[in-house]
Formats: structure tokens, C-alpha cells, sequence
């Protein structure tokens, strides 16, 4: 019996080192040798008329990784009774679904069904942080997309959550501590609507927000009309189209807009975190990259797992 449980140990020591070598840094280099040049220019092209693509494409990637891994789904359109997961509530205000159709368009005119949608999403959001001057980095590539997506499975943690619940949302996916508080950095770039923040800065307010803020704020959501009903205001007061860690920063001075920001500054289990990426960019710049190489790594496809779609929106016929 121990001999039968060593031969088995041996035998899944030897496939795991398989399947992760799958996802590898340079997986097209031989099957489309243009694929990340190609992903660059388009983002490119679209960050020099809109610095806010980083963060719309940030959202986009972390919503597609927290469901069903990162595979796509988020970017397949609802078909006939079958809601996708761009119809779920979190996902309404996602944007930058144009980008990845242009990429897409351009891999398929020179590398037909062999670049992942799975993959555009990560290696465009690597880029776009780039561009915004966060770190430059690798990331491995090979991912595949999925075939479902359903508007009954998104179930992102909300910006109101106390750091304990969110973290759970966090856990679940093999991230740490460390590894949250490095990804919410992302929030050094993108906007918040007032809906999302309205109840820290109604009635009294409150105390754990600068009130010089909160002034502000009230000023900006005071503004709403038929237009413009819901407001936005930028996340890092400070750096607010810059990928460095102003962010953390602006929440020790208790200048967090959302409520789970601030709540990362004064949570004990979290703080330490902080302050260290506020007193360190270089620290936070080399987490940061690591903790997104680590979540576009979560229940990826890979191998004969999925399909590489022709067309984002839609899976492709049986």
C-alpha cells in the first residue's frame, strides 16, 4: 500500500511541472510571432486618445479571472434565454470590449485561430500598465478560452465589504493577503461612481474619511443631473492616470473614496501592507507585477482544455 501511494506521488510530481509548462512566456513565438506586437499597437493606438483604458482593462481582467478563471467568458455576448456574465451587476460598467475586438480582428487576419481572447485580455492589461508607468513585465502566455458564461456565476466582492469578507472572495482563488492588497493598488488608476461611495459622504459622513474630501466629493456627486446621474470620481486623488503607489499613499491620509480602500489602511490584518508599498514604490512596483502574472494564472485553460475562439463575443460552433 505506502509503495502504491510513493509510485502515485511520483507519477503527479511528474505531470504537474507538464501542465504548468503549458502557460509559458513566449508560447507564440513560434505559431504567431507577431501576436504581442500586435496586442501592444492596439493598445497603444487607443491609450494615446484615452489614458482611462488601463483601468477599464485592469476591471476587465480581474472580473474575467474571479469567474470561472481567466478564459474569456466575461467577453461572450448573451444569446437568446443564455445571459452571459456581461449582464450581471458588476459587470455592467466594464468597457474596453472594442480593444480585444481589434486585436482580435488583426491576430486572426495573420494568425487564424491561434491567439486566445484569454490571452489578448492579460497581455493588454500588461501593456496598458506599461504604458501608464507601472512595471514592465513578462507574462506567460497559452491560455485557452472558455465556452460558458453565465450571469449566475459572477460573484465579485463589492466595494462596501469589510477586508475579512473581501479577502474570503480572495482566498478561495489561492491569492494572499499580500497578494489583495497589491491587486486593490489598482485602484491608483479608474473612477468610482458616486452610487458606490454615496454613503460615506451622506448625513454626517464618515470619520474615517479626510473631510477635505468629503467635501469635495459631495461637490462632485452634488452635481448629478438628467445627463449625468450617477457621477464619477477618480480613486487616487492624487496620480489618478498613473500606475504607482500614490494610492496607498492617499488612504493612510484617509483619502480612500471607497469604502473597502480606506478599510485596507485601518484593517490590522491589512495595513502592514499598506504602509509599506506608501513609504516603497519600487516594492510595491515588483509586487504589483508579480501579484498579476499570479492572478492571470488562476484555473487557466490550457492544452486541448477550451477552444481559441474566432470571434471574442461568441463561442465557436460544435
Amino acid at each position: 500500500m505506502m509503495m502504491r501511494m510513493k509510485v502515485m506521488l511520483v507519477i503527479y510530481l511528474m505531470i504537474l511541472p507538464l501542465t504548468l509548462a503549458q502557460l509559458k512566456v513566449g508560447f507564440y513565438s513560434a505559431s504567431c510571432p507577431q501576436a504581442e506586437s500586435i496586442v501592444k499597437a492596439a493598445v497603444q493606438k487607443r491609450f494615446n486618445t484615452d489614458k482611462s483604458i488601463t483601468a477599464a482593462l485592469l476591471r476587465m481582467h480581474f472580473h474575467d479571472c474571479f469567474v470561472r478563471g481567466c478564459d474569456a467568458s466575461i467577453l461572450i455576448d448573451s444569446k437568446g434565454q443564455n445571459q452571459s456574465e456581461k449582464v450581471a451587476g458588476p459587470n455592467l460598467t466594464v468597457r474596453g470590449y472594442e480593444l480585444i475586438d481589434e486585436a482580435k480582428k488583426t491576430l486572426e487576419s495573420v494568425c487564424p485561430l491561434k491567439v486566445s481572447c484569454a490571452d489578448i485580455i492579460t497581455l493588454a492589461t500588461r501593456d496598458a500598465v506599461g504604458l501608464s508607468g507601472g512595471p514592465s513585465y513578462a507574462v506567460p502566455t497559452g491560455r485557452r478560452d472558455g465556452r460558458v458564461s453565465n450571469v449566475n456565476e459572477v460573484n465579485l466582492p463589492g466595494p462596501s465589504l469589510p477586508v475579512s469578507q473581501a479577502f474570503q472572495t480572495f482566498r478561495n482563488k489561492g491569492m494572499t493577503m499580500d497578494d489583495m492588497v497589491t491587486l486593490l493598488g489598482a485602484h491608483t488608476v479608474g473612477v468610482a461612481h458616486c452610487s458606490f461611495f454615496s454613503g460615506r459622504i451622506s448625513g454626517s459622513g464618515d470619520p474615517t474619511m479626510d473631510p477635505a474630501l468629503a467635501a469635495k466629493l459631495k461637490g462632485i456627486c452634488g452635481a448629478a443631473n438628467s445627463s449625468n446621474p450617477d457621477p464619477t470620481a477618480f480613486l487616487d486623488q492624487g496620480t489618478s492616470f498613473t500606475v504607482d503607489n500614490e494610492f496607498f499613499r492617499q488612504i493612510t491620509l484617509k483619502r480612500g473614496v471607497m469604502k473597502i480602500d480606506q478599510e485596507l489602511a485601518n484593517d490590522r490584518s491589512s495595513k502592514r501592507f499598506v504602509s509599506r508599498f506608501a513609504s516603497n514604490s519600487a516594492l510595491f512596483r515588483t509586487r504589483f507585477a508579480q501579484a498579476m502574472v499570479k492572478m492571470g494564472n488562476i484555473e487557466v485553460l490550457t492544452g486541448t482544455a477550451g477552444e481559441i475562439r474566432q470571434n471574442c463575443r461568441v463561442v465557436n460552433p460544435k
